[in-house]
């Protein structure tokens, strides 16, 4: 049995090329700026994996921007006591989080002599000095006045570092909204100084544990929000940790770039919870 195949017909294909003729720059171009994105990259060494650490480096910075803008919009959906916005933007966050800490990946398998090659490129450079990456701490309650230091020499970004700073966090917004629908948040935490980093309180482990009884094996709008918060601070946990793991293995117990204290420095900080009473108040379910 023979197939017939019809001859080429150019016109049938049209459906398949997409217009390509546009006057100046693709509206493509226009939305997204590919042009300026993939020309930002200027390796300062010969080495040829240095890309790989500066566009890593640069997509961590994009994803530090959306997930701040994303608990930037929960924090003022909170304010507004719209929770359904809020969950929605803490849900969202947790997928740019799982993106963000799959960029590790590239970097994780470094040999010292591979960072070596291209770590003096760096100078004085560290990540310490993100500035996204500050305030996606200060949202967490990680305030830190002395964090704004290295930014002077720039004044747009330290006046956004310095109002950030001032701002209540993710977290105290949460609190003031648990403390508007009823639960027993103490005034002293209500009324915190918001540039400080945010200590926790047994009376405020013992609203999650309220919360989490009341919900019991089901669950309630404020055991939604709770688990929310989890997940973002469990997966906070996991770039930290990620971190820790990437810089041991490309250079030991070495100091940090920078100048920083580097592994000790993120040992310390893996240890610590975000959102610390929603883990502890468990034990007590």
């Amino acid at each position: 049995m023979s197939h017939h195949h019809d001859a080429y017909d150019p016109a049938q294909d049209e459906t398949e090329t997409p217009n390509l003729d546009f006057q100046g720059t693709t509206p493509y171009e226009d939305y997204v700026q590919a042009d300026v994105l993939t020309h930002l990259q200027h390796p300062l060494s010969d080495d040829p994996g240095e890309m790989v650490f500066l566009v890593t480096t640069q997509v961590m910075e994009l994803w530090f921007t959306v997930i701040v803008h994303e608990w930037e919009t929960a924090a003022r959906a909170l304010r507004a006591d719209d929770l359904p916005t809020a969950l929605a933007a803490l849900r969202r966050s947790t997928y740019e989080l799982e993106s963000l800490n799959a960029s590790w990946k590239p970097l994780a398998h470094l040999t010292p002599g591979q960072f070596n090659s291209y770590r003096s490129a760096l100078g004085e450079g560290s990540g310490f000095q993100s500035a996204m990456y500050r305030r996606l701490e200060f949202l967490l309650g990680e305030k830190s006045a002395s964090m704004l230091v290295p930014h002077r020499g720039a004044p747009r970004v330290h006046a956004e570092l310095e109002k950030a700073l001032a701002e209540p966090s993710l977290y105290d917004e949460v609190l003031r909204f648990l403390a508007r629908r009823g639960c027993p948040v103490p005034a002293t935490v209500l009324d915190r100084d918001p540039t400080q980093r945010y200590q926790p309180d047994p009376a405020v482990e013992a609203v999650w544990q309220g919360i989490y009884q009341e919900a019991g094996a089901g669950d309630t709008e404020l055991s939604r929000l709770g688990e929310a918060l989890t997940e973002v601070g469990e997966l906070v946990w996991r770039w930290r940790n990620d971190h820790l793991v990437a810089t041991r293995r490309a250079m030991g117990a070495k100091t940090g770039t920078g100048g920083s204290a580097g592994v000790a420095w993120l040992e310390k900080r893996a240890a610590k919870n975000v959102f610390p009473e929603l883990w502890t108040a468990r034990s007590h379910v």
